[in-house]
């Protein structure tokens, strides 16, 4: 019984929660006539919960022996939530109303879930109250939101239907009893039906077409699934008309099935941005409407419009008039009323948000005018500029259209207009948020989860700042930042990313620059939906019957399947992931194991772990010794024991406002603080600010040594953003160039003016009439020094820059401060001179960062040692004089550019595998850029992939696994698999960039992958550590063949001339079978050391085999038909060990570690031998530590990744 109880707990609620009937009992209508005369009236009545229909709808006696529930609930096992209720039960007569008679006492199951409340909803499904009237009224419908306490949200669509009653009857008046003919009377009452999911329009439909018993209706309701998140929507027939259930887009998002645009036909631009505005402040806000149903939908679509952000408050869009009172609740809140109580309302208490959806007004309690921060100009100008084109009404889309005769038809294109609105319209609201929010990234410390508030406003202009300063205090905005510290991939992170510009590229966070947005996310079309239609329903209260319909259901989705061709994968998970809940719901565990087990191979973002989990626990004996026999559901149960067995660490969910420290702080906790403040991210750079900071004294900084250095750096920022200079003078500079630090007015040889710093140069920027006098740029710097002049009795210190370019030198009287400027314009010159050197810009970005904080810690300390102090962070001057790091001419001309892909982690990476993806010539905008891609695989399973076209960072984070990965192969342009230490083969579409397949089959990390390909097929070899080798079908990512191989540990295979050979203690030539056909052992004089074969090259052209060992200086030569023994050795000078060896063109890249200069470390050192003349043509000085990784880019370009003292990424000219 547990089990089964489990099992329900995390079985997905279908379409039907719950279904009631709501209305008067029999004993009040038969009253009506003695409390009232007869004549024209309308009396109102308390309305009662008449009828209450829960699943499940197949009676115990009919199920199996199992106990296993058969329609989708999540109370289906909760009998301690039934109530038995002995009262008189009134069936409404008419289309919908159920079997019993008028006042007759039965005792009922009202199996209630317990998160709806009967108590309310008879005054929600008549929230204008329940009247007895002499006229009849038109059916009505309205929506109705339930939230419990832990924000999850319930959905109602109620109908209110008119009947007749008492014509004719007999009734007891006037002391005696009367046959006479009475007048004719209506009563209403209601059916709601209660969802978990938003599916208001679909609802609508439902009850639109109720010809049957209540009971029944909600008993076929019950057998509908939800369809998963993607491009599948789920139809069903309720005669006269086709019902869909729309899916979500992701599993972000709600469904959504309303009419997004209908506050657009309510509201300007201006009322729509006031309310989204209240919303984001977190206020008290009151929706009115004369019609109740739109008060939900209009609240709902807010709520929309404001994705992904989310409503933190109360949110009930319909009030009845009995729960007025709720308006005068203090805090924030969403509620709607009918607009008979607007008066009433604003009267009662102030500050509210009054919204009239009749008029479209928004005003407040206190006025009629709404004291709101306007939103920020920029996102309300885009905002109203794109409504403007939006097309609103449909008939202006159909009137070249004939008359339709079908009307299922004529709703299928009134449906699809919408749904392609609604896509336009979810586009422009999330771009105003978007636009709002862009830059809150920039101003995340995502290793110490804080937000600087302060820093993000001051970058605000100042007319948004009111708007800003409300939204960053409220819940919202926190939730907001705990998905961006999370590095949510929703879709706020996906058009910020790909509507940015090419920002000013900056070593940290000074002002922020002017972007260009690219709006290429409104040129992608909604994609394209498919239709899975569900069979016509079975007699729904027998359990034969609805067995036999599960069955059908399955064997649809089965042929379904069949049918999508596997490159189709996406659309493949979401039929696997329904056949897997129909299989479940048969009791049919092990086929819906293997259902859910393929959506890793199709799209592991839908893979509903809690219930694979309960269906394993689930499991009998005999199910479990026939899933032992199956090695794709051994692997999957094994699977779920393991990450059951794992300690669960809580996920770290906090969000830390920065604050300013209030105690010493040690050099850790220093770090930290810095880290947080957004000033510098680099761990090295920070221990050389601590050493500044605390020359000649304890070492702790005093919290307001702190304050003042904070203090000093953010008025900096300030004044270099203020720095404003003339037209003629910008002309001189390049792009993004500009002035980071400005002395005061000085005497020059050059005239009167001040010295302006770049990140490239040195000018003067006269006085008087500003005009532009260049010193130097600082890779023309030839010397820097100060000269003392003899004035009276003192010595003026001036500063002398001589540049290559001139003759003259420049000299100016920078008194106090000659000794500072000294230090910058040396850090800067070295800075720029290892830039040049080792072709690594990001140099220059540190030198610049150096300086800056030199130029802080002197304003902080204002003593006498304060230059001596800032000294300390002149790392690249003293690393000029100190170890002079000549780059060799052969290195400088082989070097092409170096790039980091640390560049947003606080200390290098391990840069473990490179993988190199080449560009496509045709591309649309919804497959990205068609530009080459370099993809890198650091520490911890982080991915950063390069633009290889520019060499910019595209993705910073693609988070694989947790572990080290070890392999690349790009497939097919569209997929990057990936193997990793935790023994899963991730695959990447690149398109998306995003992780949502995985390969599970290998037992121990995946080592290394051999891609075959012919004109007929192509296909891959995986292997792992212990010696399995997977042969895979790459349309299917089915395994086509797999073997095993007898080894301690499997390095890597490759494959040459279709033969497979295989690197470990020794290499291994495989026959087809697996079988070891040849093999070749380490040379004699290396048997006896440490070692291993680390990688060999197979040159087909000249039959030759090349081989390295970890711990060897020498590449060994074989002839491929003599293995016995290599018949050459090629030896490295000054290498200790060779990591990665690759064949490019005639040539051999070797990547090596090394000795350094210093002797101190090893350094990474790259070989080039030709293969003709078996001779080292070059040595490359590549790295300051051993070179991990090796890839070509079409033979043009050889690249080069480096351990973590280094973790830079060398890019390399091939000749």
């Amino acid at each position: 019984e547990e089990r089964h109880v489990l099992m329900a707990d995390h079985l997905p609620s279908g379409l039907l929660e719950a279904c009631v009937v709501v209305g008067a009992s029999g004993d009040k209508l038969k009253n009506v006539y003695q409390v009232i005369p007869i004549s024209k009236y309308i009396l109102s009545l308390d309305p009662e919960v008449l009828q209450v229909h829960v699943p499940p709808f197949v009676t115990k006696e009919n199920a199996d022996e199992s106990g296993v529930p058969r329609t989708f609930s999540q109370v289906q096992c909760r009998r301690s939530f039934i109530k038995k209720k002995e009262r008189p039960v009134v069936a409404p007569s008419g289309p919908g109303g159920a079997g019993s008679s008028e006042g007759a006492t039965v005792t009922e199951d009202v199996s209630v879930p317990k998160d709806i409340d009967l108590m309310a909803l008879p005054q929600l499904c008549f929230p204008g109250g329940l009247q007895v009237t002499n006229e009849p009224k038109e059916e009505r419908f309205h929506f109705l939101v339930f939230t419990d306490v832990f924000g999850n949200q319930t959905h109602g669509v109620v109908v209110q239907c008119c009947r007749p009653f008492q014509e004719g009857s007999v009734f007891y008046q006037n002391g005696h009893w009367s046959s006479t003919r009475t007048t004719k009377l209506y009563t209403a009452y209601a059916i709601c039906v209660i969802s978990k999911h938003p599916y208001y329009n679909a609802l609508k439909d439902c009850l639109s077409c109720l010809l049957v018993q209540v009971k029944e209706f909600a008993a076929k309701l019950s057998l509908v699934p939800i369809p998963p998140p993607g491009q599948l929507h789920v139809v069903f027939s309720l005669r006269p008309l086709m019902i869909i259930l729309p899916s979500r887009e992701d599993k972000e998002h709600p469904a959504v099935d309303l009419d997004l645009h209908l506050p657009f036909l309510c509201f300007r631009s201006k009322q729509i941005l006031q309310i989204i505005t209240g919303i984001l402040m977190e206020q008290r806000v009151v929706f009115f409407s004369a019609d109740w149903a739109r008060l939900t939908l209009v609240a709902e679509c807010f709520m929309l419009y404001i994705h992904p952000l989310h409503w933190q408050h109360p949110y009930v869009p319909i009030l009845s008039a009995q729960m007025l009172d709720f308006v005068m609740a203090p805090t924030a809140f969403l509620m709607g009323c009918h607009l008979n109580h607007f008066e009433e309302v604003a009267a009662e208490t102030d500050d509210l948000i009054l919204i009239n959806i009749d008029d479209g007004t928004v005003s407040s309690s206190c006025s009629e005018t709404v004291d709101l921060p306007d939103v920020p100009f920029a996102s309300a100008e885009c905002f109203t500029k794109r409504r403007k084109g939006l097309q609103l009404q449909y008939d202006l889309e159909v009137c070249h259209q004939g008359a339709g005769t079908d009307v299922n038809e004529m709703r299928m294109l009134r449906r699809q207009w919408q749904q392609n609105l609604n896509w336009e319209i979810q586009k422009v609201t999330l771009e105003l948020i978007v636009n709002m929010f862009r830059d809150v990234s920039g101003h995340l410390n995502y290793e110490h989860r804080v937000f600087n508030s302060e820093e993000f406003l001051k970058t605000r202009e100042l007319a948004d700042q009111p708007f800003y300063k409300k939204v960053l205090e409220t819940h919202i905005f926190h939730s907001f930042l705990k998905d961006r510290l999370n590095r949510e991939m929703d879709a706020f992170t996906r058009m910020e990313v790909n509507t940015l510009s090419e920002t000013q590229n900056r070593p940290f966070s000074f002002a922020m620059s002017l972007f260009v947005f690219f709006h290429t996310a409104f040129k992608i079309p909604p994609k394209p939906v498919k239709i899975f239609k569900l069979p016509e329903f079975p007699p729904p209260m027998v359990h034969h019957h609805v067995q036999n319909y599960y069955g059908e259901l399955i064997i649809l989705l089965g042929k379904a399947i069949f049918c999508v061709p596997p490159e189709n994968s996406t659309l493949l998970a979401r039929y696997f992931y329904l056949r897997g809940f129909m299989n479940t719901l048969c009791s049919k565990r092990l086929d819906a194991l293997s259902d859910f087990q393929n959506l890793y191979k199709t799209d592991i973002e839908i893979f509903p772990t809690d219930l694979v989990k309960a269906l394993v626990d689930s499991l009998q004996k005999d199910e479990r010794s026939q899933a032992d026999r199956r090695p794709e559901l051994k692997r999957l149960i094994f699977k779920v024991k393991t990450d059951n067995e794992m300690v669960l660490v809580q996920a770290d969910n906090h969000v830390k406002k920065f604050q300013l420290p209030k105690t010493h702080m040690l050099q850790e906790d220093f770090v930290k603080r810095i880290q947080e403040s957004g000033i510098v991210k680099d761990v090295a750079t920070i221990h050389r600010l601590f050493e500044a900071l605390t020359v000649g004294q304890q070492k702790q900084i005093d919290p307001e040594v702190f304050r003042v250095f904070y203090t000093f750096w953010k008025e900096t920022e300030v004044e270099a953003q203020d720095v404003h200079l003339p037209a003629e003078v910008i002309e001189h500079l390049d792009n993004n160039e500009c002035v980071y630090k400005l002395s005061c007015s000085v005497k020059t040889n050059q005239g009167v003016g001040k010295i302006a710093m770049t990140q490239k140069r040195l000018f003067l920027l006269t006085d008087g009439r500003p005009g532009f006098i260049e010193i130097t740029k600082f890779k023309d710097l030839k010397e820097v020094k100060i000269s003392f002049a003899p004035f009276l009795l003192l010595r003026i210190p001036s500063l002398k820059i001589k540049c290559s370019l001139r003759k003259e030198v420049f000299e100016a009287n920078l008194k106090s401060a000659c000794d500072l400027w000294n230090l910058m314009v040396r850090e800067m010159w070295a800075g720029r001179t290892m830039a040049d050197d080792h072709k690594d810009p990001q140099y220059m970005q540190q030198a610049l960062t150096n300086v800056l904080l030199m130029d802080a810690v002197v304003g902080c300390l204002q003593t006498q040692k304060a230059v001596f102090a800032a000294s300390k962070l002149a790392y690249f001057d003293r690393v000029k004089h100190e170890v002079p790091m000549m780059v060799p001419k052969t290195t400088s001309e082989t070097l092409k550019h170096k790039i980091n892909p640390s560049l947003d982690l606080p200390a290098p990476q391990t840069v473990h595998v490179l993988h190199y993806t080449p560009g496509q010539l045709s591309y649309s905008e919804v497959d990205g850029d068609g530009n080459p891609k370099l993809w890198c695989a650091l520490s911890g399973g982080r991915v950063v992939v390069f633009d290889a076209a520019s060499w910019s960072m595209q993705q910073n984070c693609i988070q694989v696994g947790s572990s080290q990965l070890n392999c690349m192969l790009g497939l097919d342009q569209d997929q990057v698999w990936i193997g990793s230490q935790d023994s899963i083969i991730y695959i990447i579409d690149t398109c998306s960039m995003s992780c949502n397949k995985q390969l599970t089959e290998h037992r121990h990390e995946v080592m290394d992958f051999a891609l075959e390909e012919s004109d007929k097929m192509s296909q891959t070899y995986s292997c792992s550590a212990d010696g399995t080798v997977i042969l895979w079908d790459l349309s299917t990512l089915k395994v086509k063949k797999q073997f095993q191989l007898t080894c301690d540990r499997l390095m890597s295979i490759q494959l040459f001339n279709g033969t497979l050979w295989y690197c470990k203690d020794g290499i291994v030539e495989l026959r087809k079978n697996g079988t070891p056909h040849r093999k070749m052992t380490l040379p004699e004089d290396l048997q006896n050391m440490p070692t291993e074969f680390s990688s060999l090259i197979l040159f087909l052209e000249r039959g030759q085999l090349w081989t390295s060992c970890s711990d060897s200086d020498e590449l060994c030569l074989w002839h491929c038909k003599d293995l016995t023994k290599p018949f050459l050795r090629v030896q490295l000078q000054n290498c200790t060990g060779v990591n990665c060896m690759i064949k490019v063109k005639n040539q051999i890249w070797v990547g090596c570690s090394g000795p350094s200069p210093d002797q101190c470390r090893r350094s990474g050192k790259i070989y080039i031998v030709d293969t003709e003349s078996h001779s080292v043509e070059k040595e490359l000085m590549a790295h300051t530590d051993s070179v991990q990784a090796l890839c070509s880019a079409e033979g043009r370009y050889v690249l080069s990744g480096s351990a973590c003292q280094d973790g830079k990424i060398a890019i390399w000219k091939v000749e």
